[in-house]
């Protein structure tokens, strides 16, 4: 069965910088479970998923136009830290979770105070160019359940 809109598709993989450092991996885990077509990936991974099948392996470099975007000067902002998630003391450099009215976003800690921390609101990863080795595991219909909601749910998916 091929990878087309609709489809909930179970790999691995491996993401690399241009320096080929390991950034995140999936190997030892769970599969990453995910409804092709409705977002909630990269653009770059979608469109190289597209057509694929269970048993294929493959790279694909995502360019930040279809990663995470471009790097955006001035993005520094001031929020307070008790709406920081992910850790109890922070420290610049770390990766925090902000609520926001768009959803959750990862924010990078520039300065910690007392009561208000600096954070970068770029995704850590923007204006990098990305190398994802994939494996893919399996690939199935999506139920109506999981369509309607917008992701795969079960192992290595979104659990209600």
């Amino acid at each position: 069965m091929q990878i087309t809109k609709d489809t909930v598709v179970r790999f691995n993989y491996t993401l690399k910088n241009d320096e080929d450092q390991v950034i995140e991996s999936s190997i030892g885990q769970e599969p990453t479970a995910y409804l092709q077509g409705h977002g909630g990936m990269i653009r770059g991974v979608q469109l190289a998923l597209e057509g694929k099948q269970a048993g294929d392996k493959f790279n694909v470099t995502v360019q930040p136009l279809d990663g995470y975007g471009e790097r955006v000067d001035d993005s520094i902002q001031s929020v307070p830290v008790k709406h920081l998630t992910g850790a109890k003391k922070w420290r610049p450099g770390m990766i925090a979770t902000v609520h926001t009215e768009k959803g959750q976003r990862q924010v990078s800690i520039v300065k910690v105070g007392k009561f208000m921390a600096k954070v970068d609101t770029n995704h850590p990863l923007a204006g990098q160019t990305l190398h994802f080795d994939i494996d893919i595991i399996d690939v199935r219909v999506a139920t109506q359940e999981e369509i309607s909601h917008g992701h795969a749910h079960g192992a290595g998916g979104h659990h209600h």
